[in-house]
């Protein structure tokens, strides 16, 4: 497990108590602390990592060649790639199940944090 300097949050158990903080969440800034405290995991962030810009690839193949069926692939390289770093890594499940948008919007504020430095590859 990575110290990385990511935010400290309490880790509940997957049950319906955490779901219910959660899903309780009614911004995405109360939201982004929480979800970075489900990615301390080094190999997990990796994984979202390049399972995003995977994604990316296959967004900007999509719409070079408008073969969209890319788009479909671009997210299963996506979910794939975070899902094994969740349940193989981080040993936990994915925000995505809790608050999906604001997964989805987490992932890309983390891809950047990543690429800026401000969270360690």
């Amino acid at each position: 497990m990575s110290t990385s300097p990511l935010p400290h949050t309490p880790r509940d158990a997957d049950g319906p108590a955490t779901a219910d903080r959660v899903k309780a969440m009614r911004s995405f800034a109360e939201f982004y602390p929480f979800y970075l405290g489900e990615h301390r995991n080094r190999t997990c962030r990796r994984l979202h990592f390049v399972g995003s810009t995977l994604g990316l690839m296959c967004l900007a193949y999509a719409i070079a060649t408008q073969t969209w069926s890319f788009v479909l692939v671009g997210l299963l390289c996506g979910y794939a790639f975070a899902w094994i770093g969740h349940f193989g890594f981080e040993k936990n499940k994915p925000a995505s199940f809790k608050r999906p948008l604001y997964s989805f919007m987490g992932d890309w504020v983390m891809y950047k944090d990543i690429w800026t430095g401000k969270i360690p590859f």
